[in-house]
């Protein structure tokens, strides 16, 4: 019987173009019950509602507290769960593949802006570092490389390109151009063979939907943390309508 961490490498593996892997993204136990209980096969942490939710701002959660977040989420199902660690907090590879098996993640992502400085990294050093990750992790953790150019205002695609090589030379297994326009999608797909991450909103009818990402180039779909925002919007509803009715004539 595959491990787990095989399990969601194979996922990524054969996917017909229109089919790509979605991964919603739990930020608690009870929302990652609710994610597996309905059927997707592996999920994936945002960092950022992990974040909202333990009543931090995006970047701020103390590492500490972001593991044992993502410990809670993966004891609480049985399918495979990616954790978003950010930029690694720091950590040594070493210790921050250590710390992340500690949890029951198989995968994780890795981002490459400074999380102290909102810069992004040199590509070369980063690969380096990636490196030594992938190389500590082997088969048991599953790396996915976030490339944050056009998230901080590198339109140029060239530059995603560039830094989707080296990640996966360095043994990343799948990579995240995040905020990637839609339209420059096939220009990296063009670039890699490995599968490509690529974030769908839950907020805009307008974007495109799941299945064309997929036929764009997309291997895996993950929201960021659209989904918690989400729910969090529907219970400030609710909130509301109980403040303003009272419990006795709220609808609930």
């Amino acid at each position: 019987m595959p491990t787990k961490a095989q399990a969601f490498r194979a996922l990524h593996r054969g996917r017909e173009s229109g089919d790509p892997l979605v991964l919603p993204g739990p930020w608690d136990a009870m929302s990652a019950r609710a994610f597996a209980d309905a059927g997707f096969p592996a999920l994936a942490t945002p960092s950022a509602g992990v974040a909202a939710s333990l009543g931090h701002e995006d970047g701020a959660t103390p590492a500490e507290e972001m593991f044992a977040a993502v410990a809670r989420v993966a004891r609480s199902v049985d399918v495979p769960v990616s954790a978003d660690v950010e930029d690694g907090y720091g950590l040594p590879p070493k210790e921050l593949v250590a710390r992340i098996l500690e949890t029951g993640a198989v995968g994780c992502n890795l981002e490459d802006t400074d999380g102290a400085t909102k810069v992004l990294k040199d590509p070369r050093r980063h690969a380096d570092w990636l490196a030594e990750v992938c190389a500590e992790a082997g088969e048991e953790l599953f790396v996915n490389a976030r490339v944050d150019t056009f998230l901080r205002g590198v339109s140029d695609p060239a530059e995603a390109a560039l830094r989707i090589r080296l990640y996966v030379e360095a043994g990343a297994g799948c990579v995240y151009p995040i905020s990637v326009p839609s339209a420059q999608l096939p220009l990296l797909r063009e670039a890699t063979d490995a599968p490509i991450n690529v974030f769908a909103s839950v907020a805009s009818a307008s974007d495109p939907s799941i299945a064309e990402l997929g036929r764009l180039g997309a291997t895996r779909i993950t929201f960021g943390p659209g989904l918690q925002r989400r729910t969090q919007a529907a219970v400030a509803d609710i909130a509301r309508e109980l403040y303003e009715k009272g419990p006795g004539r709220a609808k609930l």
